[in-house]
């Protein structure tokens, strides 16, 4: 990989990995809710699932979805059903210091897994296999996932730190179920593009 191509590769990681999505969204209403120190394994989760995500999709995985192109169809409903879930739970968030055992943060695990469910991390990985890896090689494959690797947990852990900040305002139950309807509304808007494609 050439060296401009590497720093294409690096500001369409971090543009892609900064910007409003699905698990930023999430990071930011977890980090209001439960705190940076309890979001860890949800960061990690997104930024080490995405990369998962990132070298299977390079292994040749979406033939798959060339080859069965009903399995596109069910992953789309199977991330809007999901995602509709995830924001009617972030709507009914407790507050941190309740004892509702039902509000709790993503484990690493269940954000790892909510990438193959999440619209924007699949367009990230097509893109990012089919526009830097011209020669679809393994160590082209694993330099994206590493780039990926390095840019996305910091990109991803702003947004967590943005909502702890944010958290010195919510401590009015009031104030903070509005944010989370708020959080819950901006997730469910996020799937428009998915719905209606252009």
């Amino acid at each position: 990989m050439t060296y401009d191509l590497l720093l294409a590769l690096a500001l369409f990681a971090f543009v892609s990995s900064i910007t409003p999505g699905p698990n930023n969204l999430m990071l930011m209403a977890s980090g209001a809710n439960f705190g940076f120190r309890r979001t860890i394994p949800h960061m990690m989760g997104v930024a080490l699932g995405f990369v998962f995500m990132v070298l299977l999709v390079g292994a040749g995985l979406v033939q798959v979805f060339d080859t069965y192109p009903i399995s596109y169809v069910v992953l789309k409903i199977g991330s809007v059903v999901y995602l509709l879930w995830l924001a009617w739970k972030i709507a009914h968030s407790a507050p941190i210091n309740s004892d509702d055992e039902s509000s709790r943060p993503m484990t690493f695990v269940q954000a790892a897994a909510f990438q193959w469910v999440n619209p924007k991390a699949w367009a990230m990985a097509l893109t990012a296999i089919s526009a830097y890896t011209p020669d679809q090689t393994l160590s082209a494959i694993l330099l994206v996932g590493l780039v990926f690797g390095a840019v996305n947990l910091p990109s991803v852990s702003s947004w967590t730190v943005l909502g702890q900040q944010m958290a010195r305002v919510l401590t009015n139950p009031r104030r903070l179920s509005l944010f989370n309807w708020t959080m819950a509304t901006l997730l469910v808007a996020s799937l428009y593009p998915v719905i209606w494609p252009s």
